[in-house]
C-alpha cells in the first residue's frame, strides 16, 4: 500500500456540492473519503456512490450502535454500497459486533461484493478520563482502549478506531495484522481544535497506525492539496 493510501480526508461538509468539488480537488491525493453523520444525513447514500463514481475509495463514518440485527442489517447496505470501510461503537458488545461480521460476509459472497474493513469504535479521541468517569466508566481511557480493541477482535472486526497514544496497547493485545485507524492527526502546521489525544501525522505512522484520519488541516489550508502532499511527505519521511 501506498503511503498516500493510508490517508484519509474528511469530508465534514454539509452539501452535495461542496463533497463533489473537495473529492475533485484531492483525488489522486489522498486514499480515501471519510463520509460522516453530518454529510450522509443530509445526501444519504447518493454521496457515497458519487465519490465511488470518481473511482475514489470511502471510509463511511456513521458509528452504527444499536440492536444486533438493526446494526447487521445497516452494515448490509453499507457492504452493498461498496465502501472500503466503516464503524460501529465496540461499546454495542460482542453480540452485535459478530452478528453485524456475520451478516457482512454473508452479504459479501452472495452478492459478489468487496469484503469491507470492519472497525470497531474504541473511545472517540475527543474524550479525556474524566469524560469516561462522568458517564459512570471508572476504567482509564488506556484500559478501556485494550478492552474494546480486543472485544473487536473476538468479535472478527478487521481493526478499531484508535488514538495513535494507545497504539502500543492494541498492538500487543491485538497483533500486528489488526487494522488500526487514527484520527485526531494534526500536523505541526494546524491547531488541536476540539481534539484531546493528538499525534503528529509522523508520529501516529511510526508507531504503527495503517490509516490517518485528517480534516481541518487540510481544508483550511490556503492550498488543500498542498497542505495534503506535506502530510504524505511527513508519513514518508517516518517510515524512511
Amino acid at each position: 500500500m501506498n503511503v498516500k493510501d493510508r490517508l484519509i480526508f474528511a469530508l465534514d461538509v454539509d452539501t452535495f456540492e461542496d463533497a463533489a468539488s473537495w473529492v475533485e480537488t484531492l483525488k489522486g491525493e489522498v486514499g480515501m473519503f471519510k463520509v460522516g453523520k453530518q454529510l450522509f444525513t443530509r445526501c444519504g447514500p447518493d454521496v457515497v456512490r458519487m465519490i465511488r463514481a470518481a473511482g475514489q475509495e470511502v471510509f463511511l463514518d456513521l458509528k452504527y450502535h444499536d440492536i444486533p440485527n438493526t446494526v447487521a442489517a445497516a452494515a448490509a447496505e453499507a457492504t452493498r454500497l461498496g465502501v472500503k470501510m466503516f464503524n460501529v461503537h465496540a461499546l454495542g458488545g460482542p453480540d452485535m459486533m459478530a452478528a453485524m461480521q456475520e451478516r457482512v460476509r454473508a452479504v459479501a459472497i452472495a452478492e459478489n461484493c468487496p469484503l469491507p474493513i470492519t472497525l470497531g469504535v474504541t473511545v472517540l479521541t475527543s474524550s479525556s478520563g474524566e469524560e469516561l468517569r462522568a458517564v459512570g466508566i471508572e476504567r482509564s481511557v488506556e484500559e478501556m482502549v485494550e478492552r474494546l480493541a480486543l472485544l473487536s477482535k473476538e468479535a472478527g472486526l478487521s481493526g478499531v478506531v484508535a488514538s495513535a497514544r494507545e497504539l502500543s496497547l492494541i498492538r500487543a493485545a491485538c497483533g500486528s495484522d489488526f487494522v488500526v485507524v487514527t484520527p485526531g492527526v494534526r500536523p505541526a502546521f494546524a491547531a488541536s481544535d476540539d481534539q484531546q489525544r493528538i499525534v503528529t501525522p509522523a508520529a501516529a505512522v511510526a508507531q504503527g497506525a495503517d490509516y490517518i484520519v485528517v480534516g481541518r488541516p487540510i481544508s483550511r489550508a490556503d492550498d488543500p492539496v498542498a497542505a495534503a502532499r506535506a502530510i504524505v511527505a511527513e508519513m514518508e519521511g517516518s517510515i524512511g
